[in-house]
């Protein structure tokens, strides 16, 4: 049977990334929409097939045939709208970061438990082809010890322009105003003039952040001991304790035309490192590169070297026959 699916705001994500592949799965019934822009409404619902449309997401949580939801708003609405619908019971699915404070975060979760709803955020890096392999490889050398013990770990992400990788698909418009986003909701302690600067980081870098930990399996067990970020809050380096692990994170933007991002895994032996994609690249995982000490693993084992000396030699033949041919059909 399918889900019951309904989706909350129609913005650039909302269209060009999360509706089509929601609305996409055989098992997703398009059932009701929510936009404030009612005329954008109309032409996001006619488009993939919702067969209602509420001028608040207050509405569609009262709609009982509604099983789970999809939200992409602003960072300030959110998790309103999410805690809204769970405490309503619905399953909601959300775009990062899931609360601009801790305090927030938790009402969040108090709100599934009253409602019955569960919440997924969508750190889809977890869910990248790569990045599971590279998860497999890390989980594997930790526990067979054959890369020695893992030390440290880094995030690099100095992002640039070509986060949307170019995208070009078709989003629906119209001339009404955008929504004004509601006031902060940063933490109560933090000084206004900051807000900004936290806001944006954290939009960014939680995705990373997520990535290190879910790397190395640590769950709760995560601390920040270090932060050098420059006066922008947002250029610099952040050292953590992650599981026991050294991990930093080195943040920056810049203005060329590229999506630098990449993060690696060091073992005394060798490591593990996935280098990821512009955000909207179509169907594109991360790359994965495992680094070994082969030759002295191999030494120590007694185990076969994986290009042994007898093996080349194939190579040295054949580049011999090419130039024979070649010098023959130059005389």
């Amino acid at each position: 049977m399918a889900v019951r699916f309904g989706y909350v705001g129609c913005g650039f994500v909302a269209q060009g990334v999360h509706i089509p592949n929601f609305v996409g799965l055989p098992e997703v019934e398009p059932v009701a929409l929510a936009e404030i822009r009612p005329q954008l409404g109309e032409k996001v619902q006619w488009k993939w097939g919702f067969r209602k449309l509420y001028r608040s997401h207050l509405e569609l949580a009262e709609d009982s045939e509604v099983e789970a939801v999809g939200v992409s708003a602003a960072f300030s609405e959110q998790s309103v709208i999410a805690r809204d619908l769970l405490r309503a019971g619905k399953h909601v699915f959300m775009e990062k970061p899931m609360a601009l404070s801790l305090a927030e975060g938790e009402e969040m979760l108090a709100a599934g438990q009253e409602g019955g709803g569960r919440l997924m955020v969508a750190y889809m890096k977890r869910y990248d082809a790569g990045a599971q392999l590279a998860k497999k490889y890390i989980d594997e050398f930790r526990a067979d010890d054959s890369m020695g013990t893992l030390f440290y770990a880094r995030n690099h992400g100095f992002c640039g322009r070509q986060w949307d990788a170019g995208f070009r698909g078709r989003i629906e418009t119209t001339d009404e105003p955008r929504p004004e986003p509601g006031p902060s909701r940063s933490p109560d302690w933090m000084p206004e003039k900051h807000c900004g600067a936290y806001v944006w980081y954290l939009q960014q870098y939680t995705h990373n952040v997520n990535l290190l930990r879910w790397f190395l399996d640590a769950g709760d067990n995560a601390r920040v001991t270090a932060v050098d970020l420059g006066p922008d809050g947002y250029t610099g380096v952040v050292v953590f304790e992650i599981n026991g692990v050294r991990a930093i994170i080195e943040s920056a933007n810049t203005s060329h035309f590229g999506w630098d991002m990449n993060t690696q895994v060091f073992f005394e032996n060798g490591w593990v490192k996935t280098t990821s994609p512009p955000l909207l690249l179509d169907n594109v995982a991360e790359a994965v590169e495992v680094y070994r000490g082969h030759f002295i693993e191999c030494v120590k084992s007694g185990e076969p070297f994986r290009s042994t000396g007898e093996d080349t030699l194939t190579d040295i033949r054949l580049f011999e026959d090419m130039f024979r041919l070649w010098i023959k059909f130059q005389s």
